[in-house]
């Protein structure tokens, strides 16, 4: 389940920044900043995940997952719900 979470993950953020290789990111580097991501694609790219995964991410949840690592240890949780 992590391998396709993190497909998921890597192709919403290739989507929204296509000029980048986000596949390259440390666990713990903020993906907005290291990407270069605004506010409205950062959106996008919670959303697109929402949809893909058949997920909620509610707005108050948005700070776990600033990180690869927050982000992967979030879907994995949400998606065991």
């Amino acid at each position: 389940m992590e391998e396709k979470i993190k497909a998921v993950v890597y192709d919403s953020l290739k989507q929204i920044a296509p000029e980048t290789a986000p596949e390259q990111l440390g666990l713990d580097e903020n993906i907005r900043e290291a990407l270069n991501i605004d506010s409205f694609d950062a959106l996008q790219f919670i959303v697109a995940l929402s949809e893909k995964l058949n997920i909620e991410i509610p707005e108050k949840d948005y700070g776990q997952t600033a990180t690869m690592r927050n982000l992967m240890a979030y879907l994995k949780k949400k998606k065991q719900v």
